[in-house]
């Protein structure tokens, strides 16, 4: 790996760049986080100017706090050697994340400015999906012998811990290279002089993951064992890299982010600043969707017109019947999505889930059709009426509450994003239901 000098480096001025001193003072101290909103916020030009007054470590670090756009605009925008610079002084994985994002062109001009053992080092880790653990770990561990004794070990750290992220953790490998154990620093650093580390993992139960294991697995893996680190390895458990918290909380907003997005039929990796054709293509496929499931829908009311014609106050209450059960099928789905994407598929609990989400519609649809009852009963004046649209916005209330909750899995099932789409699935049904309901009922029991 390229050896460091955040202190003195510096990244190389832009042809006619004028240096703004302000900007060189306030992002030098900022939090990367902070320099990196600071560098959103400024024109491409200006951010080209505050980007060369820093230090390459700063540098290094802001860069890599940005959004995705705004980085991927800026490193193409640097000269080779500038890009190279920051590059080299990221930590690996976000330096993975970022040649991930750029077309191949600039990925491979950035690498080959490269020392060779670096760039070997970031191809290696690009061979891995992005979305497995391989792809989101970091390389930079401490990795200790376990026949090393905890003074041994401490002064091995001293020496290790400018080339790595994080310490969290030791890692204990054989003479072989593979991982036996894993110690806090804390158990390190309060361990007696001259214990041999072997002894400190002897009855220790190891968790780790291979690196084709998927990051969402990761993810529920350090929030159940509220772990700050962990291994990834081969299948010949050798040590490869390690997952660390700051990289899942990373991992959890942008599935969190993709699910919603998915809900609607949007796209995955979408963003207000992908180009709008790129939108076009994903979005529509869905909306053509969604026209031939509203289609059903209008079906359903066409059976019915002589009845809308006959009553004509049902074309009012139409709408109140499939927008409250749309509004219980979300909260349903909401719920279901989310906790299939924190918590491993069980299938036994899943459905406790949904059975759950359904005894929620009854009585919410208990409630709010009695209060519906009442208020038709007001406006009307027609009992018979007001117990039709009651009785259809319970039972589709009820439906929506069910559908909510099983189409996730239902797709999940098939082996499909339980969030892809959901949300027009839910609609089509409770539409179509609701105005089968009201419409059918008031045919039956309403008109001679």
């Amino acid at each position: 790996m390229a050896e460091k000098d955040a202190k003195t480096s510096q990244v190389p001025n832009m042809p006619g760049d004028v240096t703004p001193g302000d900007d060189r003072e306030t992002l030098e101290n900022a939090h990367p986080a902070d320099a990196a909103d600071h560098l959103e916020n400024l024109p491409l030009e200006e951010q080209l100017q505050a980007v060369g007054s820093m230090s390459t470590e700063a540098a290094a670090e802001s860069i890599a706090e940005m959004g995705s756009s705004d980085r991927i605009q800026l490193m193409q925008s640097l000269t080779p050697e500038s890009a190279a610079g920051i590059l080299a002084d990221m930590a690996v994985d976000d330096a993975v994340d970022l040649l991930d994002e750029l077309d191949e062109a600039h990925k491979e001009q950035l690498i080959d400015k490269l020392e060779d053992a670096h760039a070997e080092e970031l191809l290696d880790l690009l061979r891995y999906d992005p979305d497995t653990a391989g792809g989101v770990m970091n390389t930079e561990a401490v990795v200790l012998d376990e026949r090393l004794t905890v003074d041994q070990a401490i002064g091995m750290i001293r020496k290790q811990a400018e080339d790595t992220e994080i310490p969290y953790y030791a890692y204990l490998v054989d003479e072989n290279e593979r991982l036996v154990g894993v110690l806090s620093m804390r158990d390190l650093l309060t361990a007696r002089p001259g214990t041999m580390l072997e002894n400190l993992i002897r009855n220790q139960t190891l968790v780790s993951v291979t690196f084709d294991v998927d990051r969402e697995e990761v993810a529920h893996l350090i929030s159940h064992y509220n772990f700050l680190a962990l291994p990834v390895v081969d299948y010949q458990d050798r040590l490869l890299g390690v997952v660390t918290v700051d990289d899942i909380i990373d991992i959890i907003h942008e599935e969190a982010s993709e699910d919603m997005k998915r809900m609607v039929g949007a796209a995955a990796d979408e963003t207000s600043d992908s180009p709008w054709t790129y939108s076009v293509r994903k979005r529509l496929p869905w909306l053509v969707v969604n026209v031939l499931n509203s289609a059903g829908s209008a079906f359903v009311v066409s059976l019915f017109e002589g009845t809308i014609q006959q009553m004509a106050f049902l074309a009012v209450l139409m709408p109140v019947v499939a927008n409250q059960a749309g509004n219980t099928g979300q909260q349903a789905l909401a719920v279901m999505i989310r906790q299939l994407a924190l918590e491993k598929f069980d299938r036994r609990r899943a459905w406790v889930a949904v059975w759950r989400e359904t005894k929620i519609g009854l009585v919410n649809g208990g409630i709010i059709s009695l209060l519906v009852l009442c208020a038709v009963a007001l406006v009307t004046h027609n009992a018979q009426l007001s117990a039709v649209m009651a009785l259809a916005l319970f039972l589709d209330m009820i439906i929506g509450a069910l559908s909510g909750a099983a189409i996730p899995l239902l797709l999940k099932e098939l082996g499909r994003d339980p969030a892809q789409s959901s949300s027009i699935f839910l609609t089509a049904l409770t539409d179509s239901f609701g105005f089968l309901t009201l419409l059918g009922l008031a045919a039956l029991l309403l008109l001679p």
